[in-house]
């Protein structure tokens, strides 16, 4: 954060910020009973936690909020660090120390809650100030929160596998993601997972409902394998992109400078990229479809039990099929009594054209583009030279000869990993003409 931005954002949270005699005042140390000082925390510690909020972050540095954040030519709190002491104190922030490590066993992290007991009671207000940072406690369950939130909308089950990255990436940096899983795993929301497959590859599997998560099974070993084998594909497909565009680059300002030959070796590598994305991007494809029949045979696995469950309840209570029957015909034509509701509400259109009429519209501008009429729009500007160039090398370009001997090569691609999405796009190939 810019200390800068921090200002002024309190100068707009605080309109009484530059008034002097307020802000000595707010500047004092503590001092009386709490009675007398507790406005004053209330106030410092409500700015605190608005900061942060306001700009996305859950972990602070003590430093940088005492000589950074609230310095006002020169003068800082002088209650500050009793400010931080008591929200510590009262668990509105916790050090990272104090955390249980999420990427330990169950052993190691027993013994990390009894050496954090014993630290807590070492702690002071002067020595609060000398931590590296410290975590919002409030502010790091949001973040949880809308982690969970958001995996929530990629996937449908109950639970879901992701890489260590992409959930470190989601959570805002490596310390993040550490504050964020260890509170989850004190939660039984989250568990780490690792695998060697030729190389360390670490997971984790959040649960997206209100149930604990369940033991890490075989599958989600595989799984996480699969999604870590898909990142790595989809990094692959980047950087050949990057390559191939500034091959095509390097290979129009050879033509522009006359090195046909320099350019004809950039169209040859232009042309090796292309055929190493279509590999890439078939095993990718590959990848994604096993991804895709896990996840449906977890969906059928959930809806069979459903089901049973549902079977189970009937029996228990007796209940009828011709009355269960009844329950869904009446829960039907409900439904269908709501869509009707809903379909007379929808505003009418306000224009009504065919799809012949704009098929026919855009013959129209097409015929008015041939025809050149679109020049009356800039009479005193024709093509200009730089454009009549670029279609000219452009053209150049795409009648170079490539070599049939040309050397083949292969992407490299490492046999395991996975996340993030395919592109669908496949780029562009100079052809020989």
């Amino acid at each position: 954060m810019d200390s800068k931005s921090v200002k002024e954002f309190i100068r707009k949270e605080v309109p009484d910020w530059d008034d002097e005699l307020i802000a000595t005042a707010r500047f004092k140390a503590f001092s009386g009973q709490k009675s007398d000082w507790e406005p004053k925390f209330q106030f410092w510690k409500n700015l605190i936690v608005k900061i942060a909020r306001h700009f996305g972050v859950f972990i602070i540095s003590p430093p940088q909020v005492k000589n950074e954040w609230f310095n006002r030519g020169g003068l800082t709190p002088l209650c500050i660090d009793h400010v931080l002491f008591i929200m510590y104190n009262e668990g509105e922030i916790t050090r990272i120390s104090d955390m249980v490590g999420p990427y330990s066993g169950r052993i190691t992290q027993l013994f990390y809650k009894v050496k954090s007991l014993m630290n807590r009671s070492t702690m002071s207000p002067e020595s609060i100030l000398l931590e590296d940072c410290l975590i919002l406690t409030t502010l790091l369950k949001e973040k949880a929160d809308e982690v969970i939130k958001c995996l929530s909308e990629s996937h449908w089950n109950s639970h879901c596998v992701v890489t260590r990255n992409k959930f470190e990436s989601m959570c805002g940096g490596q310390k993040e993601g550490y504050a964020v899983l260890s509170y989850l795993s004190g939660c039984r929301k989250g568990q780490y997972l690792s695998t060697n497959k030729k190389e360390l590859i670490e997971g984790i599997k959040v649960s997206l409902s209100s149930a604990v998560v369940s033991g890490v099974s075989s599958l989600d070993f595989d799984t996480l394998h699969l999604i870590w084998t898909q990142e790595k594909l989809q990094q692959q497909l980047d950087v050949i992109d990057r390559r191939w565009e500034t091959s095509r680059q390097s290979a129009l300002a050879s033509l522009k400078s006359g090195n046909k030959k320099l350019a004809l070796r950039h169209a040859k590598e232009m042309k090796l990229g292309t055929e190493n994305r279509e590999k890439c991007n078939s095993l990718l494809n590959r990848v994604e479809e096993v991804l895709c029949v896990i996840a449906n045979v977890e969906s059928t696995k959930q809806v069979t039990g459903a089901i049973q469950i549902g079977a189970r309840v009937i029996k228990e209570n007796k209940i009828s099929i011709e009355e269960v029957q009844l329950c869904l015909e009446e829960l039907d034509e409900s439904i269908d009594s709501q869509k009707q509701v809903e379909k007379a509400l929808e505003p009418a259109p306000s224009l009504d054209m065919e799809d012949e009429d704009i098929e026919e519209e855009f013959r129209k501008l097409e015929l008015e583009i041939g025809s050149g009429n679109l020049k009356d729009l800039n009479p005193e500007a024709g093509v200009s030279d730089s454009e009549g160039t670029d279609q000219s090398l452009a053209d150049a370009l795409l009648n170079l000869k490539l070599a049939d001997d040309a050397p083949g090569s292969g992407s490299a691609i490492q046999n395991s990993g996975l996340p993030a999405k395919n592109k669908e796009s496949n780029s562009p190939m100079l052809e020989a003409a």
